[in-house]
């Protein structure tokens, strides 16, 4: 299934996945890490302390605050740009159980969705917009190191922000 129309679908198919599926399609990150974004969001949404984790003035996900859940030995994301607008509808939803939660919703509807192929098409959107470095810092193929370097920059990050962005609205324009 192609990526646009296999969001896109899942979307119009299984309402309760719309926000999820638009983290995944946005975030570019894996299924797990979607997921536990997702639930995280919803989380300190309810405890007054989304701020701990959205930075608004990025308009950032900071996943390296919660290391125990994001920065796995072989597998990390530090951050995630998010427009503001679907962190706010995402604080308000449930929270999804598991990915075999997700899994068996969007099979329940007969759709056969590959979510490692939302991770693939997310880089090469951002192919337009971004070099490869800066793919592999926002998926989390670079060192802590690299990532402290670079995320503390505030003169990089804005003009990061901006391009992928440019790179949301077209993703958007795709599964809408």
């Amino acid at each position: 299934m192609k990526f646009s129309s296999g969001v896109k679908a899942v979307r119009l198919k299984v309402p309760k996945l719309k926000d999820f599926m638009e983290l995944l399609a946005f975030s570019g990150m894996r299924l797990i890490e979607t997921l536990n974004s997702y639930n995280l969001i919803i989380e300190l949404a309810k405890q007054n302390k989304l701020n701990q984790y959205y930075n608004e003035k990025w308009e950032a996900l900071e996943h390296f605050r919660f290391k125990e859940v994001f920065l796995r030995i072989s597998k990390k994301v530090f951050i995630g740009f998010v427009p503001k607008d679907l962190v706010e509808r995402i604080a308000f939803n449930e929270k999804i159980p598991s990915r075999h939660a997700v899994e068996k919703r969007v099979g329940s509807v007969g759709l056969r969705v590959r979510f490692s192929d939302v991770r693939e098409a997310h880089a090469t959107f951002l192919t337009k917009y971004l070099r490869q470095p800066e793919i592999d810092f926002l998926h989390g193929r670079v060192s802590t190191n690299v990532f402290m370097q670079n995320y503390f920059n505030p003169a990089l990050i804005g003009d990061l922000k901006e391009r992928v962005f440019e790179a949301i609205r077209e993703i958007e324009s795709k599964i809408s």
